[in-house]
């Protein structure tokens, strides 16, 4: 028997010997399972703290030969953004360092713009009974139903990128969205002077006027900070429900139109690059663009100045702390923060060579 192991049993025997219980009934506080009463199950707890007792849980996880098996419902790459590699990278960081635990993820991914494959992937992760999930809530009313169903099947999930405030996650690990879009505000306010008209756009299938809305959250709080502080600037607006490049620049054309005065432009998600590259095939100058997520495309534009600056959240740690928080709360036992928000970074061309998502 190794030296840990050696430890690990002297400690449940000093524990027993101390609350003058039988090694099994400690056996059973540690692993919270029945059968001790609480008065026992107390005093048992404080003769833990006191020790500053810490089982070996690699090797208990490794003895117990029993795996886990943890799902992620996340959006897949696509031609139109591949900000989702991010998260995914996080995800498969995380994986590595908990393979020795026996902890095994299992990988779904849904088109961002179709909620029935959303539907069917979260189906499939319902059938395996996993033993905790981390979604990116994309589509309020099925994420809404899937959550749901794994709070009656008692299976954990965490939220990452955006949360329903609502649902009884785990923990939520992400960016305040409020709190990003009026920082996107002030970075606007910055670059612009008198009361020049500004531009909104937010590009997605899915745009609701509710508030769980990530997008139209981001445009609250970016509202929120003229208003807060006395700003008179016009702002226009345009929500676009095609995401193809064609159809971005088809409406963005159009807005131009309307409103040729335009000086300033916060693009709410990942899809600035779109429009950056619509105001490069149209030599749009002297605009200002801010908009979201440090991706190769956006960092193009961003470089050639057709973009100012972009918001980034750390999407890599978001993938990495969401399995952490299932194997923490599901392993070790211990508490998880209910909300972690991410940094709300600013990357600029002058300092992106730098930055690390």
């Amino acid at each position: 028997m190794s030296r840990k192991n050696k430890n690990e049993v002297t400690g449940v025997k000093e524990i027993a010997r101390r609350a003058k219980v039988s090694i099994g009934t400690v056996d059973r506080v540690l692993h919270n399972r029945e059968g001790v009463s609480e008065k026992t199950k107390a005093r048992i707890n404080k003769i833990i703290q006191e020790l500053n007792y810490k089982p070996n849980i690699l090797a208990r996880r490794l003895a117990s030969r029993k795996t886990l098996q943890f799902d992620i419902l996340i959006p897949h790459i696509s031609d139109e953004s591949d900000y989702w590699q991010a998260p995914l990278n996080g995800i498969i960081q995380a994986e590595a360092e908990l393979k020795q635990f026996g902890i095994n993820i299992g990988k779904f991914f849904f088109d961002q713009n179709d909620k029935d494959s959303f539907v069917k992937q979260a189906e499939l992760i319902l059938k395996r009974k996993a033993d905790g999930v981390l979604l990116a809530p994309f589509f309020l009313d099925e994420s809404t139903q899937f959550t749901n169903a794994c709070s009656r099947m008692q299976i954990p999930f965490v939220f990452i990128n955006s949360d329903i405030p609502d649902q009884p996650s785990l923990c939520y690990i992400g960016p305040d969205l409020f709190h990003s879009g009026y920082l996107g505000g002030q970075l606007i306010q910055y670059c612009i002077s008198g009361k020049a008209k500004i531009l909104v756009v937010n590009v997605s299938k899915e745009i609701k006027n509710q508030q769980h809305n990530r997008l139209l959250r981001k445009e609250e709080g970016f509202r929120a900070y003229f208003k807060d502080n006395g700003k008179k600037n016009p702002i226009v607006k345009i929500d676009i429900r095609k995401t193809d490049q064609w159809s971005i620049e088809k409406n963005m054309k159009d807005i131009f139109q309307q409103h040729p005065d335009i000086r300033s432009v916060f693009v709410t998600n990942s899809r600035v690059g779109s429009v950056a590259s619509f105001l490069e095939k149209n030599n749009l100058k002297n605009l200002r663009v801010t908009g979201y997520d440090f991706i190769e495309e956006n960092v193009s534009f961003l470089k050639k100045g057709w973009i100012d600056f972009l918001i980034c959240h750390k999407p890599i740690e978001q993938g990495y702390r969401g399995i952490m928080s299932l194997y923490q709360h599901l392993v070790l036992k211990t508490e998880v923060e209910k909300t972690y928000y991410m940094p709300v970074d600013i990357v600029l061309k002058e300092n992106c060579a730098f930055y690390r998502n």
